[in-house]
């Protein structure tokens, strides 16, 4: 049979659960653009930015059963593509990028985009191929998704050459997709033994997850449950455990957490840690001790013993782990003279007095993260999922913001990378239509994406995006102010919030004080109800810092060599006292 490459990669993308694909048309894929105009499965979704797109398909992997998939022009779509690509790759979410390419039944040089690709893509990629002939774009889309869902997930990138997708070839038929083993590695029986008896003869264990355990979260709380061990999440993992777990304590467990995870992880002596890395956002800066008698499970082996040495390091699926562990714990007799619910009212009263310190007298000139947080939580949707970006606003939330179900919070993390939240939370609402989507960026984040809304007024789509409004780069300048009374290039320029929602379609909704959270919010949630963009110009006051803000620094100052401590500490007593 004849058929063209364009025909057969969108056969191959309805096959493998495309839903959506973001990007913009140009030159080298509009026949993959009219392709995809036929389908009854797949909407194509134009985009503003390249970028924007690449966030959106990261969000659709990370909050619902579809791959993420984006449908670019090479060269500058795929640069512009790249920050949302390296974004996926080091925090671990499955994408697919398909682009054009140059000719190659041409032997012009010189040709409009003519790049290579794939040197490009290859530092951000799990995998990255380019279509040779017809008969290899079935299968290589088979084959690239397969590698994207497999082990630590990651994106993968397919370059078709515009000559291949205009013009027909021979193809021996339409192969069905045959799903590949999501590499289910199966933990081995006798390290999970010896994880377990590690547990139960601990005194004091706890356990630490992140996104890699965000779907085994009902294994890990009912470990928790039988060891009387408290959970704490990594920032990316922070909807792996319900914030409801009588045990759970929040994001992080060193000196950047909060005093209810400070608390009850002092003087632990065993730790099960799960689908984390140890990397320095989860860490807070490394701030953390070696955990004694360290359990650790991860899909991808290398990550074992990179920071902190491991007792037992066990290579599987989180949720095959646990369950290997969950059972021989249910099934062997051992007693604990821990006690759950003194535990259960240790991290109660923590939690309350951390929280009461955050919502002193309400501000009639400013908006206070506590009172913020506590009305958003109040009046939000139990289920409501929230995105949120990279600055000092993701710390408020990770510290303020109950979740309780998995993957209902996303955030940029490994790459950390300014701009995620806008786009992200547009497609959050794409494929999760029936649930309320709240963002939360710093205006500094939201300038960098937030054209991106038109795309969620064209299509009806009702995320509510709170712009913290500082006029700076919240967290940088705060990092700058105390230690060098700067703030050198951490002011930005006056954005006017209200002028981009009508510029995007979007309403309108402004919290200028405390007294006007819950009337502000109950309005932004009526009309997102309605299929409309919501934009709350919220003017946050910054001047708390958070638990990861003051740990991180003392962390920091605490690694310095004496010399260079005392020079950064009289430098910055000179600069506050002179000015």
């Amino acid at each position: 049979m004849k058929k063209t490459a364009a025909q057969l990669a969108i056969y191959a993308l309805e096959q493998i659960g495309v839903r959506y694909t973001f990007g913009i048309p140009g030159v080298h894929n509009t026949e993959l653009y009219d392709e995809l105009n036929k389908s009854e499965q797949i909407e194509p979704i134009l985009v503003t930015h390249e970028g924007s797109g690449a966030f959106m398909a990261d969000a659709v992997s990370r909050t619902s059963d579809s791959i993420g998939c984006m449908v670019i022009v090479p060269a500058a779509g795929t640069t512009h593509a790249m920050s949302g690509m390296g974004e996926a790759y080091l925090d671990g979410i499955p994408m697919m990028v398909i682009t054009g390419g140059t000719r190659t039944d041409s032997d012009r040089a010189y040709q409009l985009h003519a790049l290579d690709q794939q040197r490009l893509v290859a530092a951000i990629t799990k995998g990255s191929y380019v279509i040779q002939s017809h008969q290899d774009v079935i299968p290589t889309i088979y084959e690239a998704y397969n590698l994207a869902i497999s082990g630590e997930p990651g994106p993968v990138f397919i370059e078709i050459p515009v000559n291949l997708q205009m013009f027909q070839g021979n193809v021996d038929g339409l192969p069905a997709f045959v799903k590949g083993e999501k590499t289910m590695t199966r933990p081995d029986a006798t390290k999970v033994s010896k994880a377990v008896e590690l547990l139960v003869s601990a005194k004091k264990p706890a356990i630490f997850v992140g996104w890699g355990a965000v779907d085994a979260s009902d294994l890990t709380e009912r470990i928790s449950s039988l060891l009387v061990a408290p959970i704490a999440t990594s920032l990316q993992g922070k909807s792996s455990v319900s914030a409801r777990h009588p045990y759970a304590v929040g994001v992080g467990f060193g000196p950047a957490s909060k005093p209810a995870a400070q608390n009850t992880f002092k003087d632990i002596d065993c730790m099960l840690a799960v689908g984390v890395r140890f990397g320095e956002l989860a860490t807070g800066s490394y701030g953390i001790e070696d955990p004694p008698n360290l359990i650790h499970i991860d899909i991808n082996p290398k990550v074992f013993d990179k920071n902190y040495k491991t007792t037992v390091a066990i290579e599987a699926d989180a949720h095959e782990a646990l369950s290997a562990i969950l059972k021989e714990l249910e099934n062997r007799s051992f007693a604990t003279d821990r006690d759950g619910e003194a535990l259960k009212n240790q991290i109660l009263k923590d939690e309350e007095k951390y929280v009461s310190e955050w919502l002193l007298e309400k501000k009639s000139d400013k908006v206070s993260p506590g009172h913020f947080f506590k009305s958003l939580r109040a009046l939000a949707d139990d289920d409501a999922i929230m995105a949120v970006d990279d600055g000092k606003h993701t710390f408020l939330a990770s510290e303020l913001f109950p979740i309780y179900h998995p993957r209902h919070f996303i955030s940029p993390t490994d790459f950390n990378c300014m701009g995620y939240c806008t786009p992200a939370c547009i497609a959050v609402k794409l494929v999760n239509p029936d649930k309320q989507v709240l963002a939360i960026v710093g205006d500094g984040a939201f300038m960098m994406t937030c054209m991106e809304l038109v795309t969620a007024s064209t299509h009806g789509l009702g995320p509510i995006v709170f712009v913290f409004h500082d006029g700076e780069l919240g967290q940088i300048s705060q990092f700058q102010s105390v230690p060098l009374n700067r703030k050198t290039c951490s002011i930005i320029g006056q954005l006017n919030v209200e002028g981009v929602a009508i510029a995007t379609g979007a309403h309108f909704i402004d919290m200028p004080d405390d007294h006007k959270i819950a009337s502000a919010i109950t309005e932004a949630i009526s009309v997102s109800a309605q299929g409309r963009p919501v934009i709350v110009d919220v003017n946050i006051d910054y001047s708390k810092k958070t638990m990861m803000t003051k740990g991180v620094i003392k962390t920091t100052l605490k690694r310095f060599a004496l010399k260079d401590k005392v020079r950064f500490i009289s430098r910055a007593v000179k600069r506050q006292v002179l000015g």
